[in-house]
């Protein structure tokens, strides 16, 4: 959900409206625990910084001007707060066993998010991090799955959006090595076990450094068995960590007195509230929780209680799903063909959703490309709309054929991808051809076979939510009324470019064979009646968020 969406919460909650601000602090705690628990690494000062976030965000709410800033603005508290207490501790290293016996956050994450794999040595890697980098890595986390802009990273860190690159890029380096030393501990080397014989078990920057040494320069510890996946198509589209049985929050502690602070949060409403989200995925994946006096709540579980479920960020889109991992650096090979993207009867328009398709060989000439008719189609952006950015639109109108061209910027930020969305459409809209002479995840190297149209090794990549259709360089629609295209970029850095096409273009498009660079001929979809697939992210409605449009959504005939 978009910081957009709780425009008319925060406006209330600035008004004094006790339900608006109840609703702020549930629905957005998770995220600070999130930013918090990893940035600490679940050390026993976790609760008392979300705490001390959550109550000098509440108490100085009158202050924020623009409620499209409250996401960053509450992560910029966040950060503060967590450099505060670091400058309020000792220089010394922190004693992780300071916990009480509890879990830290790596395991946590590993333990509520059943994660496995190298999804797990990720989140093990953490352990590694000296505390600089680990705050860093607790924005860039929520970044690559999706919960944060690289801007609202930027501003938290308090820095400039190119020099949060360069550090972010240091901090995987870093992590990159940390998870040589998770693997390389998990294996048998003889050497490695007589060099860490002295060791304590408890990870820190010394014997981080011994242990990277020892790797560089083994055989049998430098011999990856296995390809490394990079971790922003590790961590894409992983939710929220549940906030934890026993976390405890108390909203009559902080700058206010226990008496005001009672006054704004202990009423019965506010205690309604809580119980009932908290029995909500968005706050917490447990069975119960117990209310305790002074407005407080501590989340319980009871003995039976069954495995819990992921939690979702209020700034996630609904529809956002993880990718399943596979353990290879370059893009995920196409699947199997799906049945609903060669109907064998003619279906009810809206019907018939595009569906995931294998690509065609490159030596393959298309179908021939039904000619719809076409009395030409206006766009409110011109003959050529560039969109960028996240909420950049434009609506099309009248009847004939329009181009959409991808483009994918992986070196400035990869990771999660939110599939831009058609809304308040009239009329039909269908998915007929694809061109541009390659589908983004073709190889684009002839040196790096990393190296696709979706990224490479080294920079990362743009990853898709599971299910959904691989894009061509060109996509061709084709319109016969009117809808709205939005970019909803949330994680991954991309851009289109639309233009009013025609049939000709798109034909002279699809049929140009492999040559000059060009990987392979397009490919035709529409079969000329009802049953051409109409795309995966397309509604008559027009929600408030654009990004939350299912990915599956099924139009009924105009």
């Amino acid at each position: 959900m978009d910081t957009r969406q709780w425009r008319d919460t925060i406006a209330a909650a600035q008004d004094g409206d006790r339900r608006a601000l109840d609703e702020l602090v549930e629905g957005w705690l998770p995220l600070v625990y999130n930013i918090v628990g990893r940035a600490l690494n679940g050390h026993a000062d976790v609760d008392d910084v979300v705490q001390e976030t959550m109550l000098r965000a509440v108490d100085n709410l009158g202050s924020l001007r623009d409620p499209d800033s409250f996401r960053s603005w509450l992560v910029a508290i966040a950060m503060r707060q967590i450099r505060d207490r670091a400058r309020r501790r000792t220089p010394a290293p922190l004693d992780e066993s300071a916990t009480g016996g509890a879990a830290d956050f790596a395991e946590l994450t590993i333990l509520r998010l059943q994660l496995e794999g190298q999804r797990r040595e990720v989140a093990e890697a953490v352990r590694w991090l000296d505390d600089e980098d680990r705050q860093l890595l607790s924005l860039w986390w929520l970044e690559v799955a999706g919960e944060l802009t690289r801007r609202e990273l930027a501003a938290a860190v308090g820095i400039s959006r190119q020099h949060a690159a360069v550090r972010v890029q240091r901090m995987k380096e870093r992590l990159e090595t940390s998870r040589g030393i998770v693997r390389a501990l998990d294996g048998a080397c003889p050497d490695l076990r007589e060099l860490t014989a002295r060791w304590d078990g408890r990870p820190d920057s010394v014997w981080r450094k011994r242990l990277a040494r020892h790797i560089r320069g083994c055989g049998y510890c430098g011999d990856t068995r296995e390809s490394v996946v990079p971790p922003e198509r590790l961590l894409v589209g992983i939710a929220l960590v549940p906030i934890p049985v026993g976390f405890t929050l108390s909203l009559a502690l902080g700058g206010k007195t226990a008496a005001a602070a009672t006054a704004t949060f202990a009423s019965v409403s506010w205690t309604a509230k809580v119980m009932s989200a908290l029995t909500q995925p968005v706050v917490a994946a447990t069975a119960g929780a117990t209310i305790v006096a002074g407005g407080a709540y501590v989340v319980t579980q009871t003995p039976d209680a069954p495995p819990p479920k992921v939690a979702v960020s209020p700034t996630a889109a609904s529809t956002y799903r993880a990718p399943p991992v596979v353990d290879t650096p370059s893009a995920s090979p196409s699947p199997s063909p799906s049945p609903s993207a060669t109907p064998t009867k003619t279906a009810l328009y809206g019907s018939v959703v595009d569906a995931v398709d294998r690509a065609p060989d490159p030596d393959t000439p298309p179908a021939a490309l039904p000619h719809r008719p076409e009395s030409g189609v206006t766009s409110t952006g011109g003959a050529h709309a560039v969109m960028n950015h996240r909420g950049d639109s434009v609506t099309l109108t009248g009847q004939g054929y329009v181009l959409v061209r991808w483009q994918i910027s992986p070196q400035y930020r990869a990771g999660g991808l939110v599939m831009p969305s058609w809304t308040g459409l009239r009329g039909e809209l269908f998915h007929v051809a694809s061109g541009g002479g390659r589908r983004m995840d073709d190889p684009v190297s002839a040196t790096d076979s990393s190296a696709t149209g979706m990224g490479d090794s080294t920079v990362g990549y743009t990853v898709l939510p599971a299910g959904t259709q691989q894009m061509w360089q060109n996509e061709y629609f084709y319109l016969d009324g009117s809808v709205t295209l939005t970019v909803n970029e949330r994680g991954a850095d991309y851009g289109l470019s639309v233009f009013p096409s025609s049939w000709e273009a798109a034909e002279k498009d699809i049929t140009t064979g492999p040559d000059q660079g060009v990987k392979r001929y397009g490919l035709v979809r529409d079969t000329g009646k009802d049953d051409t697939p109409v795309p995966q992210y397309v509604t008559r409605s027009t929600p408030a968020d654009t990004a939350t449009v299912a990915q599956e959504s099924r139009v009924s005939a105009p």
